[in-house]
Parts: C-alpha cells; sequence; structure tokens
C-alpha cells in the first residue's frame, strides 16, 4: 500500500501507479471530501463541464426516449434524430 506524506501547503502526492490507474493526468480537477467518523479522506476524479455542452430539458427527453427505444431493441435511425434536435 502506497503511503504518501502531507507537504508544507497540505499538499499530497499522489502515487504515480494510482494517478495512471485512474487515468489522472497534471491540472486534472479532483473532489476531496473526508468522513470525520471513519477518520478517512475520499478523493475523487472530476470533470468539468462547460455549460454550452449541457443538454436541454427537451434533449435529454429526446436522449432519454432513444436510449429507451434502444434497450427495447428498436432502431433509431440517426438522420430521425438530427431532425428531432433541429442539427
Amino acid at each position: 500500500m502506497p503511503v504518501s506524506k502531507l507537504g508544507q501547503r497540505r499538499q499530497v502526492v499522489i502515487p504515480k501507479d494510482i494517478c495512471e490507474e485512474l487515468g489522472l493526468k497534471q491540472g486534472d480537477f479532483v473532489e476531496v471530501t473526508c468522513d470525520p467518523e471513519n477518520g478517512t479522506v475520499v478523493i475523487k476524479p472530476k470533470k468539468l463541464v462547460d455549460s454550452d455542452d449541457l443538454l436541454t430539458p427537451r434533449e435529454e427527453a429526446i436522449v432519454r426516449k432513444a436510449e429507451q427505444e434502444i434497450k427495447r431493441g428498436e432502431v433509431v435511425d440517426w438522420e430521425d434524430v438530427k431532425t428531432e434536435l433541429n442539427l
């Protein structure tokens, strides 16, 4: 089990093998949470999403409908999806 030391500004180095396993690279964001009852710290990789990349409620409904059709084995024509999304 790798061990890291808390640095001068409360910085912790994540061992290389763990970063590689999680696909973490320099500059990536992580979420740090603690559970004081158990005395644990959890570090989770996080991706930031630009608000321009979010779906509108209408687009989300279209995607959910398509996912349900796929699960039922129904074919969804990409041209129909693009038309419905006004692409």
